[in-house]
């Protein structure tokens, strides 16, 4: 039988991992990424892997979620309460399995009565599951109740951390490239034709569902061994929210977005860092900005390809859209016809 996962294409996309892997290791090595850098590229790691887990459910199944930190907040709060007693990698790794297991089985609960819903009363359901999972740990003892998990052993390393993105985004790849993503991509853009052919809606938006509530989850133990302390209000709205942004605007139905606009929303919060009470707007007008000229997202529904990485015609592109942006030569486009049209 032929093997076809050693094929040249995963070799080559294997052998660029290993080698970005270990390009980062060094600059680690030689002081260039400084631990104040560190902490930036650790937040893009765990973001991106959030954004990549609630792409599955938003941009290839089509269900809008707003409940996502509530599975972040399970991995989270299971990986800081067994690193109590045993915090060394295997206390973490058991507390990400056990967080898993638990993730698992309540957005399977949550999941089977309101993925019936549709559009924004789904919206409000999830919201709704989201702070439910926040209460019920705020009024728990074993997780501190609302003064949190302080002291969480610092476990966290670049080796382990690629890891965990390597294999979020892989296992994410696949489910939708198999025949369960197909299967919810033709959920996505026809519900009921898709009913018409015998495809069974509800299992497939809970599978993709569970599998967005597992990722986040393992996020979230990720996150306990890299910031110290957690607190319920860390895992609310806003948070859910903070990846919903970076899905729309990597682009709903890109991975590979995802993964783009966590990098891309995490180098403007460090640049703008200094301006404490400028951040937020400078960060605000770079979303709406963006939005405007590009709804569609940075990639839209496209895909990394190794003919686009290794094709001069795509950073040609990339440069005349991003100078077209700065420029905001289409705004002045946008006016001038405007102008064109009063004087008619």
């Amino acid at each position: 039988m032929k093997n076809t996962f050693l094929n040249k294409k995963n070799l080559t996309w294997l052998i660029l991992g290993v080698s970005f892997f270990f390009l980062i290791q060094l600059l680690i090595q030689v002081g260039i990424i400084t631990p104040y850098y560190r902490v930036t590229m650790y937040w893009i790691c765990l973001f991106a892997i959030l954004g990549v887990s609630l792409n599955v459910i938003i941009g290839v199944t089509g269900q809008f979620s707003l409940g996502h930190a509530g599975f972040m907040s399970i991995g989270a709060y299971s990986a800081a309460v067994v690193l109590r007693s045993m915090p060394n990698l295997t206390g973490l790794f058991l507390g990400m399995a056990i967080g898993a297991l638990i993730s698992l089985f309540v957005s399977m609960v949550v999941a089977i009565p309101t993925l019936r819903l549709k559009g924004d009363y789904l919206a409000i359901a999830t919201l709704g599951v989201g702070e439910i999972i926040r209460i019920v740990i705020l009024n728990m003892k074993i997780t501190n109740g609302a003064s949190g998990i302080s002291n969480i052993p610092y476990l966290i390393s670049w080796p382990l951390m690629f890891f965990f993105v390597f294999i979020s985004i892989m296992f994410s790849a696949n489910f939708k490239n198999s025949a369960i993503g197909r299967a919810c991509i033709s959920i996505k853009e026809d519900e009921i034709a898709s009913e018409a052919m015998g495809i069974n809606t509800t299992k497939y938006k809970v599978m993709a569902f569970m599998f967005g509530a597992l990722i986040a989850s393992l996020a979230g133990g990720l996150y306990a061994t890299t910031y110290y302390v957690i607190k319920p209000e860390t895992f609310g709205i806003n948070n859910s929210i903070n990846i919903l942004v970076i899905v729309v605007f990597g682009g709903m139905g890109s991975l590979t977005g995802s993964a783009v606009a966590a990098i891309v929303l995490g180098i403007i919060n460090n640049v703008f860092q200094p301006l404490a009470e400028w951040r937020m707007i400078i960060y605000a007008l770079a979303l709406i900005v963006i939005m405007i000229f590009r709804p569609q997202g940075l990639l839209g529904t496209s895909e990394a390809s190794l003919k686009a990485i290794f094709s001069l015609d795509t950073y040609k592109n990339a440069l005349k859209g991003l100078i077209d942006l700065v420029t905001l030569r289409k705004f002045r486009v946008a006016v001038a016809s405007i102008g064109k049209g009063k004087q008619r």
